[in-house]
């Protein structure tokens, strides 16, 4: 198998330039014209009408383009025309097998699925393929693949609507070498963790995704963290997490994040970023100046809502 550029399957528009003002018309042919439409270019810009013409997967021109023709043209006056949304926490992983039109999303403008928080649908062993057989629901399906390659590939051959990406589960790497138990890995075991996130981030992983606030993801300490995120750092990864408190211990949670990014040199997402209970809401100020010290000292943390 050979290995895939990091954020492989990102489609053509979220390649879109800045556009200073709409270009200049042009005689060109392309593949795909839209017309007319009102475009919000990514930017943050104020929209304005014009054309966004399209080369195969690539956005070949945007503004103007009334000499312009296409083999396939659609016209957008009255409409928005956008970078396809990107669902950032997608648990799509089972219906996309079943269905790969992916109608729920597509139709809200949602082009780009990004699974793996906290777990993957891969690596997998013996046992985990016969758990996930076992376990399933409504969706039947074969589990035909290993790795977590395999498994976007798999998709990708059955046919589907949308772009995918994933994050490699750090629960999934443990209890492919550990199981549920609640102890720290061996080294030789935490070594094999290692290279299961080494082969997925040459798969085409954006990086490793931690849930620690669920069993057996809690089980993982800080340091199990670290050692998989300096894994993917040296592929350019990203570190995501649903932190392991959100309420009593919000703050500490948060610090171990910003650990793990600093020790293992690699940027942090804080997913859903709030405080849980009325007791813990007095906390998000000092959550947010956190992270923001964390930034002004040269880290890249960020964090989301979603």
């Amino acid at each position: 198998m050979q290995p895939r550029p990091f954020l492989i399957r990102l489609l053509a528009f979220a390649t879109l330039l800045p556009v200073a003002s709409p270009p200049q018309a042009t005689a060109a042919n392309y593949d795909v014209l839209i017309r007319n439409g009102t475009i919000y270019d990514g930017s943050g810009r104020a929209p304005f009408v014009g054309d966004v013409a399209v080369n195969g997967d690539r956005i070949a021109a945007i503004g103007k383009l009334s000499g312009a023709r296409g083999k396939t043209e659609t016209e957008a006056r009255g409409l928005a025309v956008a970078p396809g949304f990107i669902n950032m926490l997608s648990w799509a992983n089972e219906s996309l097998i079943q269905d790969g039109r992916s109608q729920s999303d597509i139709r809200q403008g949602v082009t780009l699925e990004v699974m793996g928080e906290g777990e993957s649908m891969g690596p997998l062993n013996d046992s985990m393929k016969r758990e996930m057989s076992e376990n399933q629901g409504d969706i039947k399906f074969e589990v035909k693949w290993t790795t977590l390659g395999e498994y976007l590939d798999f998709l990708v051959q059955r046919g589907i609507s949308c772009n995918v990406a994933s994050f490699v589960g750090a629960t999934t790497v443990r209890i492919h070498e550990i199981g549920y138990a609640d102890r720290p890995p061996t080294s030789a075991e935490l070594g094999r963790m290692e290279k299961l996130v080494r082969r997925a981030m040459q798969e085409g992983a954006l990086g490793v995704g931690s849930s620690l606030i669920y069993a057996p993801a809690f089980y993982a300490k800080t340091d199990e963290l670290i050692a998989l995120a300096k894994v993917a750092s040296g592929f350019g990864g990203v570190y995501i997490s649903h932190i392991r408190s959100e309420g009593t211990r919000l703050l500490e949670a948060a610090e171990e994040l910003i650990t793990i990014s600093r020790e293992a040199g690699i940027p942090a997402e804080l997913y859903h970023l709030k405080a849980a209970g009325q007791s813990n809401w007095n906390k998000l100020d000092a959550l947010i100046q956190k992270i923001e010290a964390a930034r002004a000292a040269g880290l890249r943390i960020t964090a989301d809502m979603s």
